[in-house]
């Protein structure tokens, strides 16, 4: 029976403790008693970037071909070889090139017999001509006889010179220093030169000088300039950070899908030759930074009062009724609305005079004043890199307390949550 009765008077304190907990949390909530969630106003660096990926390629990348179709004979590099200009990298076989070229010489000592031959020709004619023993047309028919032979000794001379130039396009040459970075043919392997010339090798020049080629959006192009600094990840070193700079932006555009996108060319050194052509980069370029800056956490430009928050009643108040006046008198002076802060709110500047003083971004935040009560500051507002915004304009210094947010009891224990925004550009009807 005591057992039962203890059991009783447990649970009846377990529920009474309960009730008390839900009546504080309600009552709390109807109030907007919330604890307030702060940070403090420092001074920092603020980086923007604009992100994108790319691909590594060097600097310098030829592709070698060839101008004469034919087996392979022989190959004298490989894949990753070093190679010199100049160097012999293949030899295609040059039986019927060579066959070429003794044709051709042997057609060269044909036209120059017939040269000969038209030139004694004429060398007669000339003779009996100056007799009177020939017409004027045999000796015309001699003479165009002795040019006709010149002219076919000439196309002969040229046609040795294309079977000899034929028979030199069989031995493949690097064309620069470099590294082999690809090789497409093999020993037997028949290659065609046609229209175009199949490529046989490709070599890079010098891989210790990289670049990026990185495509960035139409949105964020006009903030890319050449000269920037980048940073840049790669998957086969993720911990790595590697630095390039802007070199190019090219005002090619790319469509791919309907989406509009210029290439960036970002010069890398790669000295340890851990980049390697065809890597993917995830790329960010430095487009604006500001060192020692004043800034504030974007979280407190996303924080709203609640409106039944009694400790901002008053201030609110304030501010509607400097409100309504400053509009009254905007519209007596026949203005527009403006930028309405209360006085003070920038360094003890008039209503009137804060207009001017006010451009580019501006928002209200709710910093706690000497006497722990929230006070609202207008302010105007520089880059932001996502989580911190620059301070250019207003009543707020280092070391202030600024309101984030309410701490909100939750069931996971997490203690912050923030309102939703109370930031406003350009003009505002404050």
């Amino acid at each position: 029976m005591k057992r039962k009765i203890i059991r009783v008077l447990i649970l009846v304190l377990v529920l009474v403790a309960a009730g008390l907990a839900v009546a504080f949390y309600l009552n709390n909530r109807n109030s907007g008693q919330y604890p307030l969630k702060t940070a403090k106003v420092d001074v920092g660096d603020i980086e923007v970037y604009v992100t994108t990926t790319g691909t590594l390629n060097p600097v310098t990348l030829v592709q070698v071909g060839t101008q004469v179709s034919g087996t392979i004979a022989k190959i004298y590099v490989d894949f990753n070889d070093a190679v010199k200009k100049g160097q012999i990298l293949a030899q295609i076989d040059s039986t019927f090139l060579a066959a070429q070229v003794r044709d051709a010489e042997a057609q060269v000592e044909r036209a120059r017999a017939q040269v000969n031959q038209a030139q004694r020709e004429l060398n007669r004619i000339k003779e009996l001509y100056a007799k009177n023993l020939v017409s004027q047309a045999d000796y015309d028919q001699a003479l165009t006889n002795y040019e006709t032979a010149l002219a076919q000794l000439k196309s002969a001379e040229a046609q040795l010179e294309r079977a000899r130039v034929n028979l030199k396009y069989s031995t493949i040459y690097s064309p620069i220093d470099g590294i082999v970075i690809s090789r497409n043919v093999d020993v037997g392997q028949t290659v065609a030169a046609s229209l175009q010339a199949p490529t046989l090798f490709t070599i890079a020049n010098d891989l210790r000088k990289m670049r990026v080629e990185a495509n960035v959006d139409e949105a964020d192009i006009g903030k890319v300039k050449p000269g920037q600094t980048v940073y840049f990840t790669v998957d086969a070193y993720p911990d790595e950070q590697f630095v390039g700079r802007v070199s190019q932006v090219r005002l090619q555009p790319i469509n791919v899908q309907n989406v509009i996108n210029y290439t960036v060319i970002i010069d890398v050194e790669n000295k340890e030759l851990k980049l390697k052509p065809g890597m993917t980069a995830n790329v960010k370029i430095l487009i604006d930074k500001r060192e020692n800056a004043l800034r504030i956490p974007n979280l407190a430009l996303r924080f709203k009062p609640d409106p039944q928050d009694k400790r901002f009643a008053k201030a609110m108040e304030e501010m509607q009724k400097r409100r309504e006046e400053f509009m009254r008198r905007r519209q007596q002076e026949g203005g527009s609305p403006g930028f309405f802060g209360p006085q003070g709110g920038f360094g003890g500047q008039d209503v009137q005079r804060q207009g001017q003083f006010l451009g580019g971004s501006r928002a209200i935040v709710w910093v706690i004043d000497e006497n722990k009560n929230p006070k609202p500051v207008f302010l105007r507002l520089g880059i932001t890199d996502g989580n911190y915004t620059e301070v250019v304009g207003g009543n707020l210094k280092e070391g202030d307390e600024i309101i984030t947010g309410y701490i909100f009891p939750t069931a996971s224990n997490n203690p912050s949550r923030t309102q939703q925004p109370f930031q406003f550009r350009g003009r505002t009807p404050f």
